[in-house]
């Protein structure tokens, strides 16, 4: 929908105030002016125009270089622009020359200091009184009581490894990785037991600590876990000065090579005995030692760093756009947030995936950054790694394990070049499912050719409050610990090292997807990386990392079911549904005579059915993981309250719509079947916000007291009492009646309006005598009182615009020009009903358009822009969310796609682009190609806002009178100040609190 970065596309020079009407002042007003002033105008700010060439430079030959880069470009891009695109890219995202210096110089000075901090004598684990006071070990050390002994030596061997070394790094975090060997006096030989290795890291890391930082090449030294493992603490390093933010060195100490014997790190073996991280006095011999895979995984890690910094320097070598796919992979992994934390699937991993292609010929070192993009998310769109892992060993040793052993106890599988590591380890089968599902959805972009493909997927971020329906917080963590010791997780939580929120992670996804079952499309999880800490202070606990954030994608189709239908009771699946379910499972005959397990939610209007995950989720977290209601913060009908009535706290006016829409569906069958006119209905068709399920607060069916009123046979009327309350006003809604053609139609503009209006006439007589309907005629239209609601029926004539259109010149001559009149009249008669019927049927395919649009209107209106905008202009804005979602998919609740509403009004760039709503897929893509380049071309004649539609190509009706630019310029801004408050308030598991107003006029969501 070609959205542009925030404030960019209606930025104008410095010193001049930055209001789109500058750039678009009179745009539309003065389209009688005569061409040559138009030709002496200067263009308008902001707006794209055409090269202009003299005729020696637009027909001269190009160069050889030239042929050679078009060459090129069709064979290793998409078309020029993506070239351009990319190149432009990837020059904002790379490491400057001159700041890949002053890094260089600053590496060279951390090396140094490093080589001369002092020895420490050995002592016991156990004894660290010979830290100096102050310092704290950068772990928690539990149980404490541990045997072996440290002594600290300078690292024999000092490497830079990771992506700076590569030329893969991006900005703007540039970290640099640097591996500390310790010396092999240092460690013992079964330091592979009880977080004995860990204990010394931690140790070795403490002491560089306190001697680094005094010095004043720091200007920062601090933990952190930049892995997100509780075990591997770093030491950032940072410089002081002017280059503080430059860059971050992060320091971990690894073992020599070849230290620790690979057969003892395999992921069935346990090195954590359950003796000594329980507390036993003696082993239970009857239960054999569980396997601690990840704990094994976590040291093997440190000991393959120089490897896998060769294998990957091997394979990128000088092949540039291996490179340049690797730092667009990046990007793309960035701005879904899937790379964040422990767990996340980082750039690392991306890096070895396609060292991983390249060795199975499926990337070539000569592809371009494109294609390797491409080939990249082709292979994590068809390849699930959580069923068919793979592998960079190309050993056929039997001593190895095969990948189904891996599979055993990992959820997602793809080993390195020695067989015995799998980097997947951390990856979480939740977060690997939603990697795939994001590449799934960058491939049908990148196949669709869009224009704005690159922009949608590389520059549009995707944080999870706007990219799942439904937000769930668990908070605080510490009752997670009682999850693990109700699901009995004592093997889980030994192998992570206490670590509970990762330990119950996996038991309470995989329950929540039983759970949720045809509702849920997608569950992906979020952590909060844990904030750095000063080398003086303890490392954070598991309940301070802040908060577990579940995001639930769900499917429209299944999401209001009420029943969630079992098996048969006879069925040996029975047992385990009721022991699922609970106390909710109940016993259910049905009418085809099954008696069935089943289990019914209570859920009356449709806001409560979209609100069943929400059921599911409290009841299923309590059940089987002891998380209490309160602990969970459900993050999905906060918005609905917005568009309740006051005393209609129940519903959010979707059945109050559905009954108005089958009223009218009556009334519709009652005139198709009217006898007695001269001509019959050819259609009838809704022209009313009503009819297409946008209005914000729909009429409510009212049928008059009679006692509040006096009766007037003569008139067939009813007065209203002046001694009794106000009768409720009932706003009409509007119906578009065509008659068929007919000879006998006249020809001339005043005869036609009065033939409109004696069918009008009849048209009343004939629904009061065949059907009792209380009737009132007027020379437009005709009111009809049926069940409580008010329809206006228009009797229209299809050739009537066209008389319009006829101007007779002084000499007779008759010449066809669109007049006001004949606009208006085909705006209403015509295109006005066209656009309802094909938003009632977006509505039948997305049952939350209807909400999303209804929200969409009233926070315009409650920044007091209504009048500003047509209802038809917000309802098209709402539509393309649905008919355009990408990079999303359409939504499924209100709160998301207001989120989404507010982002594209704050990020498209109006100025230059039109807004395609391309309804029932009517448009193909050469249209549209042509349609934005007829936009360009007659641009400063075009409304301020371009909106086009399969029956509108041109001339942008719902806009062509407002909004105006400053009205335009003023959305954008409230859009984009109400957005980031807005997913902030969604986003705070303490609760959002008031969602209508955050306190400030300028962010004001809802008045």
């Amino acid at each position: 929908m070609g959205p542009a970065p925030a404030g960019e596309q209606l930025r104008g020079a410095p010193g001049e105030p930055q209001v789109l009407g500058l750039a678009l002042e009179g745009v539309s007003k003065e389209k009688g002016t005569s061409r040559k002033r138009a030709k002496a105008e200067p263009p308008a700010e902001g707006l794209l125009q055409p090269v202009k060439l003299s005729r020696a430079d637009l027909y001269k030959e190009p160069t050889n270089e030239e042929l050679n880069r078009l060459r090129e470009t069709e064979t290793l891009f998409h078309s020029s622009l993506l070239r351009l695109q990319v190149e432009e890219l990837l020059k904002e995202v790379r490491l400057s020359e001159k700041k890949r210096e002053r890094i260089d110089a600053f590496l060279k000075e951390v090396k140094q200091r490093i080589q001369r901090v002092p020895s420490v004598p050995e002592a016991e684990l156990t004894d660290q009184s010979w830290l100096p006071a102050g310092v704290h070990v950068p772990l928690h050390q539990v149980p404490y009581a541990v045997k072996g002994s440290f002594r600290f030596l300078p690292p024999s061997q000092i490497t830079v490894v990771g992506s700076y070394l590569l030329g893969t790094c991006i900005r703007p975090d540039i970290n640099v990785d640097v591996a500390l060997t310790m010396p092999r006096e240092i460690l013992q030989d079964k330091d592979g037991l009880n977080q004995r290795y860990f204990r010394k890291r931690a140790l070795y890391l403490a002491h560089l600590a306190h001697h680094l930082a005094p010095d004043p090449l720091f200007g920062s030294v601090r933990f952190s876990y930049a892995s997100g493992c509780h075990l591997k603490p770093s030491l950032l390093l940072r410089p002081r000065g002017k280059d503080e933010r430059l860059v971050t060195v992060r320091l971990h100490p690894c073992p020599p090579l070849d230290f620790f014997r690979p057969c003892r790190l395999l992921p069935t073996k346990n090195n954590v005995r359950s003796a000594w991280y329980r507390g036993h006095s003696a082993p239970e011999s009857a239960n054999p030692e569980p396997p601690t895979p990840h704990y094994n995984t976590w040291i093997l890690q440190d000991t393959a760093l120089e490897s896998q910094m060769h294998l990957l320097s091997t394979v990128l070598g000088s092949a540039q756009g291996l490179k340049d796919g690797v730092a667009l992979l990046k990007v793309w992994l960035r701005q879904r947030e899937l790379d964040k934390g422990l767990g996340g699937f980082s750039g690392f991993l991306i890096s070895m995936l396609v060292a991983f292609l390249v060795s199975k010929h499926k990337i070539h070192v000569t592809m371009s950054s494109y294609q390797v993009l491409r080939s990249v998310l082709q292979f994590l769109a068809t390849t699930d790694l959580t069923v068919n892992g793979i592998s960079l060993s190309p050993s056929s040793d039997p001593s190895l394990p095969v990948v189904a052993d891996f599979h055993q106890v990992f959820p997602v599988v793809f080993l390195d070049s020695t067989g015995r590591l799998n980097l997947c380890a951390d990856v979480t089968a939740p977060t690997y499912k939603q990697v795939q599902h994001e590449a799934q959805l960058s491939m049908a972009l990148l196949d669709s050719k869009a224009d704005d493909g690159f922009q949608l997927l590389l520059m549009t971020p995707k944080p999870m409050i706007r990219a799942f329906d439904h937000i769930v917080h668990i908070r605080p963590l510490s009752r997670l610990q009682a999850a693990c010791h109700r699901l009995k997780l004592w093997p889980e939580l030994q192998d992570n090292g206490g670590d509970y929120v990762s330990a119950a992670l996996g038991p309470l996804t995989t329950i929540l997807e039983q759970g949720l079952g045809s509702r849920l499309h997608l569950l992906a999880h979020s952590r909060a990386p844990v904030p750095e800490w000063d080398i003086n202070q303890d490392p954070p606990k598991h309940k301070d990392s802040g908060t577990l954030t579940l995001g639930l994608l769900l499917r429209p189709e299944g999401l209001t079911s009420v029943l969630d239908l079992g098996p048969e009771a006879d069925q040996p699946e029975a047992a385990d549904f009721r022991q699922f379910w609970g106390s909710r499972s109940e016993l259910r005959r049905f009418q085809d005579g099954a008696i069935r397990e089943a289990v019914v939610w209570e859920a009356a209007s449709m806001s409560e059915k979209r609100l069943i995950p929400h059921q599911v989720v409290t009841h299923l977290l309590a059940l089987h993981a002891d998380i209490p209601d309160t602990c969970v913060h459900y993050v999905g009908g906060f918005l609905d309250a917005l568009i309740q009535r006051p005393k209609e706290l129940s519903n959010t006016g979707e059945e109050a719509l559905v009954q108005a829409v089958r009223c009218y569906d009556d009334l519709s069958r009652l005139l198709w079947g009217l006898e007695g006119l001269p001509l019959t209905v050819s259609a009838v068709q809704g022209a009313h916000p009503v009819l297409r399920y946008t209005e914000v607060f729909p009429p409510a069916p009212v049928r008059p007291a009679h006692s509040f009123h006096k009766h007037l046979p003569e008139r067939a009327s009813l007065l209203p009492r002046l001694d009794k309350p106000c009768p409720a006003y009932v706003e009409p809604m509007t119906v578009v009646c065509h008659l068929e053609g007919s000879g006998q139609w006249p020809q001339d503009a005043e005869a036609v309006r009065r033939v409109r209006a004696a069918f009008q006439l009849r048209l009343a007589e004939v629904l009061t005598q065949q059907h009792r309907l209380q009737c009132r005629a007027t020379a437009t239209h005709t009111d009809v009182l049926k069940d409580g609601f008010v329809f206006r029926i228009r009797v229209a004539y299809q050739r009537e615009p066209q008389i319009l259109r006829e101007v007779r010149s002084p000499e007779g001559m008759i010449s066809m020009r669109d007049t006001p009149a004949s606009l208006r009249l085909e705006r209403e008669t015509k295109l006005l009903p066209l656009l309802t019927s094909a938003l009632h049927g977006l509505q039948q395919q997305h049952p939350a358009f209807s909400a999303v649009a209804r929200l969409a209107k009233r926070w315009v209106r409650a920044q007091l822009l209504g009048e500003g905008f047509t209802d038809e202009s917000l309802d098209l804005v709402a539509a393309a969310l649905f008919l355009h979602p990408e990079p999303f998919t359409p939504p499924s609740s209100p709160q998301v796609g207001f989120l989404r509403f507010l982002y594209l009004v704050s990020t498209f760039d109006w100025k230059n682009n039109p807004l395609i709503v391309n309804l029932n897929s009517e448009l193909t893509a050469e249209e549209q190609v042509e349609i934005r380049s007829s936009f360009l071309a007659a641009r400063t004649q075009l409304p301020v806002m371009v909106i086009i539609t399969p029956q509108d190509r041109r001339s942008s009706v719902w806009t062509q009178d407002r909004p105006s630019a400053q009205i335009l310029q003023q959305l954008v801004i409230l859009a984009a100040e109400a957005l980031p408050v807005l997913e902030k308030q969604l986003m705070d598991p303490q609760g959002p609190g008031d969602i209508r107003c955050s306190g400030h006029p300028w962010t004001c969501t809802m008045y």
